[in-house]
């Protein structure tokens, strides 16, 4: 399926298969949650508030090095207009008044356009619309004719089986994160069904 993606996208459903991350988790990844020299991606507020941490999949890093490149320039020309500052989280804003506008709180993923926030008023880049990746994902799918039902959780379920599949522990392969709504029992079924397949 991703072998019918391209650019960003492919990027993205890319980081939901070979980082673990949820849909709502990649779009809101900030500059300063990828580590290229430690090779990993730290998820920022996840399940019971808590951050993780997770591999950054080898095959990603020039792509991510590009869309980073590509976030950089639109953050320069939003400062330049006079915008440039992002949405932060809790009281983060008020106590650190310049945080917005720097390069680490900006997002991996922006919009194409500003939009205006609607909880302040102010005008801004928000993260990617998740839409924007179900589609493209849902357009991959059946270009590659895929007939099962496949989502952009499909890819994060596939990432976590193979964890298992590899000898991974549970925890390691499992629900944090927003989007963890996977149970570890149907993990571990699918990891055997698929052992018992290879054998």
């Amino acid at each position: 399926m991703l072998e019918h993606m391209s650019g960003m996208t492919w990027l993205m459903a890319g980081l939901l298969y070979g980082a673990g991350l949820c849909l709502v988790e990649c779009v809101r990844l900030r500059v300063q949650d990828v580590d290229f020299a430690r090779r990993e991606i730290t998820v920022r507020q996840g399940k019971g508030g808590k951050d993780r941490r997770t591999m950054l999949p080898a095959l990603a890093v020039d792509a991510l090095q590009g869309q980073l490149a590509e976030a950089k320039r639109l953050h320069g020309r939003d400062s330049a207009a006079g915008f440039g500052a992002v949405w932060l989280p809790h009281a983060l804003e008020r106590k650190y008044p310049n945080a917005a506008r720097e390069w680490a709180w900006q997002s991996v993923f922006p919009a194409s356009t500003r939009s205006i926030d609607p909880r302040s008023g102010v005008g801004r880049r928000h993260p990617l619309d998740e839409t924007v990746l179900q589609r493209a994902v849902k357009a991959a799918v059946r270009r590659a004719g895929i007939a099962k039902p496949t989502t952009c959780r499909t890819l994060r379920h596939s990432f976590a089986t193979h964890l298992l599949e590899a000898g991974q522990d549970i925890r390691t392969a499992g629900t944090a994160g927003p989007c963890g709504r996977e149970h570890h029992a149907d993990l571990h079924a699918r990891a055997q069904t698929a052992a018992a397949r290879a054998c």
